[in-house]
């Protein structure tokens, strides 16, 4: 849906925000270069570079220079309560929407899972 129409940094972002919240990237773990971020996802440097700069923006990671940048204490923390917020503001709406139009309940989903 939303996620076609985003640029590809912000689609990175978000692929590395899940990371982080999931705890493949921990606490005090080194994200991977930005060339090896971009070799894997087949993105530019640059792109790589941007999402990066986000996270680094937010004081959600940390650089050491010539070495890497790390996942601060506290980010995987933040980043949930973010990105609760921006779902519950933005995303639910149109879900739950959508779910009236269909006829679609929570508990019916509940109970199909």
């Amino acid at each position: 849906m939303k996620n076609q129409s985003k640029p590809v940094y912000l689609k990175l972002r978000d692929m590395i925000a899940a990371a982080i919240i999931d705890g493949r990237y921990a606490e005090g773990d080194m994200l991977p270069s930005v060339r090896a971020l971009a070799a894997e996802q087949g993105a530019n440097p640059l792109t790589v570079a941007k999402a990066y700069q986000q996270f680094q923006n937010d004081g959600l990671v940390e650089v050491q220079r010539g070495v890497g940048m790390y996942v601060v204490p506290g980010a995987a923390g933040r980043l949930r309560k973010s990105e609760r917020e921006t779902f519950l503001r933005e995303e639910w709406p149109e879900i739950r929407a959508r779910m009236d139009r269909l006829g679609v309940s929570a508990s019916e989903l509940l109970a199909e899972a």
